[in-house]
């Protein structure tokens, strides 16, 4: 009785170890679900502007950034010396827009994320992670009026407010 438990044991024991150094990649990647939105799909693209290094973006794509194929307001924002230009950004509500993100930061990665409420608050938006000297020109889609905060989620103490109105 004791040989066939020890015999049981080694074949699934083997049948584990197997499956496990297979090398076999699993069949699904992870992609947060975006935040449902009052605007049309609420897909959001943060794909780099022409020239990027073509670096996968963090953020889902897909949705337009505005009728006629750009968006009518560009903020610029800028990181240089471990901190943002500015901490207070504005946009209007229920229209896509952009932001120019500027990383002065030499071979230090920044990137622009927006909060719900404060920058400590739950991830609306995400663009691409990069290292400076280097620029994105971010898609952000429509967001319903309301106060945001937005974040390097590299360097947590870069933030700052984006007012949606």
């Amino acid at each position: 009785m004791r040989t066939r438990h020890a015999a049981a044991l080694t074949v699934i024991l083997a049948t584990v170890l197997s499956a496990c150094s297979s090398g076999a990649q699993p069949g699904w990647t992870f992609a947060p679900t975006p935040p449902p939105s009052p605007a049309a799909s609420g897909a959001a693209s943060a794909a780099p502007s022409a020239g990027a290094s073509g670096a996968p973006s963090a953020a889902p794509s897909g949705s337009p950034a505005a009728p006629g194929g750009a968006a009518a307001t560009v903020l610029e924002l800028t990181a240089s010396g471990v901190a943002f230009d500015k901490t207070d950004l504005a946009a209007p509500a229920g229209v896509a827009f952009q932001i120019k993100f500027t990383n002065n930061d030499a071979g230090i990665p920044h990137n622009v994320a927006i909060h719900k409420d404060s920058p400590t608050g739950a991830i609306v938006w995400q663009g691409e992670i990069f290292s400076g000297t280097d620029s994105r020109t971010y898609d952000v889609p429509a967001l319903p009026a309301g106060t945001y905060g937005f974040s390097c989620v590299v360097h947590p103490n870069m933030t700052g407010t984006l007012t949606v109105k």
